[in-house]
């Protein structure tokens, strides 16, 4: 099963008015606050990457693989989605502690 768009739709209403978008990504989506990759929507759930903050919002029981074989990630409960201020500030502190993505190299110029 994989994430409808009305999912990813919900999700980036919920966050307003932070910097975030999604991008597909292996299938399913990845979600992005300040350019930072802070979470993956997989299968209609979203799961916030494990960081030093995390235990202010969630709790271990809430760590699990977003795909077969994957690391455990913090899955967020549904009726989570709905808490805006929580959700807001959970994916927030998360892109706030996670290092900034390194920049690209310049393409080279094929000549």
């Amino acid at each position: 099963m994989s994430t409808s768009k009305e999912t990813i739709a919900y999700i980036l209403e919920q966050l307003e008015p932070l910097d975030v978008r999604s991008r597909p990504m292996f299938g399913e989506y990845g979600l992005y606050c300040d350019d930072k990759v802070v979470a993956f929507v997989c299968d209609d759930t979203l799961f916030l990457k494990p960081t030093d903050i995390a235990e202010e919002f969630s709790s271990a029981e809430h760590l699990a693989p977003c795909y077969p074989g994957s690391k455990d990630y913090y899955s967020v409960p549904k009726d989570k989605l709905a808490d805006t201020n929580w959700l807001q500030g959970f994916v927030q502190k998360t892109a706030d502690v996670l290092p900034a993505p390194k920049p690209k190299p310049p393409k080279k110029k094929r000549g």
